[in-house]
């Protein structure tokens, strides 16, 4: 796989300096990014993930670390090249539709102001309308638009060059939730078919699990784990990692018994539990436990399967359309199942047993 983003020691410290004490906005960010992939940087407000996509755009200067585009640095030591003259498009949270200009003018724009020849100028803005859906719409008036619209027009503006590169800063946070999970589809659909290298900035970890093709968790300025959307989901390196992302029932546990290469078992509150790690333990370490509430069966009676089965109590059910959302106690923590709606009826006060799948209770650190 070729890199066409590489990050290698990336630090960037607030204002002030190291010698008024002030901490890293980005502190030892390395990560590279192949040819056509979509990476997401995932992460809570503040962790460092908008000023690391705004230091490839040139729109900061780190303190130190390398960043090459292409395998070109554009930044490296003392060097700095200027956005305009990094080979990147960049869709920012705000749109920044023009509103004096029509839908073909915002898209031309760039072109205009650059070096490319008149000729080359319409069939390119037509080329870029039409890969977003938008060229029946070129001569109307940007702010005419529907958000989603703005949102493609945006996105056209920023491949109209054809670039190497495409950032996306929060593209989708000010669409509403309907428009926002259409937009995710057809924002991935159009990555596809342009194949262009994508670096997207987002905490909502639904856009980075269902755009990416590999993610970067930050936490405070550095980057807790980069792995694929399904195994960042189901090993995540750490709790914060799997609190993170999805959701989950967390329990304080100490390991009991090694079994096999990922196999233990760990005392909770609950009880024994048999679980699974990817990650060292020694006997009698303190740990904790995940398991997702998707990964919790619900039963009247114990199921004849003897591992992993606890009695617990419906303490709350909320209705989520497709599902159930059931909160439980079990062993002195609220536990989540989710059930498919048109099942058992269950009420709060309800006695149950719960059935935790040994694949799929996960021991983190």
């Amino acid at each position: 796989m070729n890199s066409v983003v590489q990050v290698v020691d990336l630090n960037h410290r607030y204002p002030g300096g190291p010698q008024s004490g002030a901490g890293f906005a980005v502190h030892d960010v390395s990560f590279e990014v192949g040819e056509g992939e979509f990476f997401a940087l995932l992460g809570p407000s503040g962790c460092g993930k908008t000023t690391t996509l705004r230091c490839i755009a040139g729109l900061e200067r780190p303190s130190s670390g390398t960043i090459r585009l292409n395998g070109d640095p554009v930044v490296e030591g003392k060097r700095s090249v200027p956005t305009h003259r990094r080979d990147i498009g960049m869709v920012f949270q705000d749109y920044a539709v023009w509103p004096h200009m029509t839908v073909y003018q915002n898209v031309a724009f760039p072109l205009t102001i650059g070096r490319t020849p008149r000729k080359n100028v319409r069939p390119m803005v037509e080329e870029a309308l039409a890969m977003v859906g938008l060229d029946h719409l070129a001569d109307r008036a940007g702010t005419q638009l529907s958000g989603g619209q703005q949102q493609r027009l945006s996105l056209a503006r920023a491949l109209v060059r054809k670039p190497a590169v495409l950032l996306l800063d929060e593209p989708l946070s000010n669409l509403d939730a309907a428009l926002r999970e259409r937009m995710r589809g057809e924002l991935r659909q159009i990555q596809q078919e342009v194949r262009i290298t994508t670096v997207l900035v987002t905490h909502d970890q639904v856009e980075a699990l269902s755009m990416a093709t590999r993610i970067a968790l930050m936490k405070d300025g550095e980057v807790v784990q980069i792995a694929t959307p399904r195994e960042l989901y189901e090993r995540p390196a750490n709790k914060f990692a799997a609190e993170f992302v999805g959701s989950g029932t967390f329990y304080d546990a100490t390991v009991l018994e090694l079994r096999g290469d990922t196999g233990l078992l760990v005392e909770t509150s609950l009880g024994p539990v048999s679980a699974v790690s990817h990650h060292r333990h020694a006997v009698g370490g303190a740990v904790s436990m995940a398991i997702r509430p998707e990964d919790v069966a619900v039963h009247d009676r114990p199921p004849d399967s003897t591992d992993n089965v606890f009695p617990a109590k419906v303490r709350n059910v909320l209705y989520l359309g497709g599902a159930m959302d059931l909160h439980l106690e079990a062993g002195g923590v609220l536990l989540r199942a989710q059930v498919p709606v048109g099942g058992r009826s269950y009420a709060a006060d309800d006695s149950v047993y719960v059935a935790l799948d040994p694949r799929r209770c996960v021991v983190v650190a």
